[in-house]
């Protein structure tokens, strides 16, 4: 089954959007920060078989132009209505979000519930996110916004040849199992200056988007599947890296609230953890998100 790559014209700027399937339900896709729908390959060449699978990369992503205007939830949700209408698509459709790509999720939802049939959130940025950053944790809170920022920025001045040589983008084992235009195309998408101009935009704002979503009214009551992390795997993986363990632990239990308080955004919520899955949900555990959504379909169509 062949997919189809496409750049279409949204207002200012060319989106890259990826359809796969031709038959089936919707499903659309928005990913995480700073991350290639190329990594999701697994999860859509499955979903595929028996759904319509569409994503895109977000302005200054990929192939995607950078508009004149500011990168945050509320430009996404504005993108994604565009490219429904520019696909003339008018039939509620699954919609599943990875971190910040969720809590584009929540907001689209809030904005457009008519046009959703269900939601996936594949642990998402929380609306409450704020209440990460009030954890004392001393090591941990060294990584600020302002510091992403200004490094992002800084890596937007430079050339691809420039990030090749300060990055040295590298692929995680198992996209290694990927194709190889495929892994070359998430080599690629890492050196691009536009990715951390965009990146540095959502940064900026996305405590605001925060409060904006916040502000919106209620979630829709529609099925809606939370899928959280592993706390103890995740805290084991990150041990190395000269974080206290027990800074880690409170961040970790704190995600794990705000991800289980996500499910309560629906009547219909249902929460799930990811068992040996870090952040990476889609990579480590592609069979779980896969399974969640035949089961939403399954119960939204019997």
């Amino acid at each position: 089954m062949r997919a189809i790559n496409q750049l279409i014209k949204i207002n200012d700027h060319k989106m890259e959007v990826l359809l796969k399937g031709n038959k089936g339900p919707l499903v659309i896709i928005l990913t995480g920060m700073g991350c290639s729908f190329e990594e999701w390959y697994e999860v859509i060449e499955n979903l595929s078989e028996s759904s319509r699978v569409l994503t895109f990369h977000r302005q200054g992503l990929g192939k995607s132009e950078i508009g004149s205007g500011i990168q945050n939830t509320a430009s996404t949700v504005r993108d994604l209505a565009e490219i429904l209408n520019h696909f003339q698509i008018d039939e509620p459709f699954y919609l599943m979000g990875h971190s910040f790509g969720g809590l584009c999720v929540q907001h689209f939802a809030k904005v457009h519930p008519e046009k959703v049939a269900g939601v996936i959130l594949v642990d998402s940025t929380s609306v409450n996110l704020k209440e990460l950053e009030k954890l004392d944790l001393p090591v941990l809170n060294q990584d600020t916004d302002e510091s992403w920022i200004e490094k992002s920025l800084e890596y937007s001045t430079k050339s691809e040849q420039e990030l090749l040589e300060i990055l040295k983008p590298s692929l995680t084992e198992k996209q290694h199992q990927f194709s190889k235009a495929i892994q070359q195309k998430l080599l690629d998408f890492q050196v691009s200056p536009l990715l951390y101009k965009a990146m540095a935009s959502e940064i900026k704002e996305w405590t605001k988007d925060a409060e904006v979503i916040r502000s919106l009214g209620d979630f829709p009551d529609v099925p809606l599947i939370v899928i959280g992390r592993d706390k103890e795997y995740t805290i084991q993986s990150e041990l190395g890296n000269g974080i206290p363990e027990w800074e880690l632990r409170v961040f970790e239990e704190k995600w794990e609230e705000l991800i289980t308080n996500q499910s309560k955004l629906s009547l219909k919520g249902e929460l799930v953890f990811a068992r040996h899955s870090g952040h990476s949900v889609f990579l480590e555990r592609p069979d779980l998100i896969i399974d969640c959504l035949h089961k939403m379909v399954g119960r939204v169509q019997n």
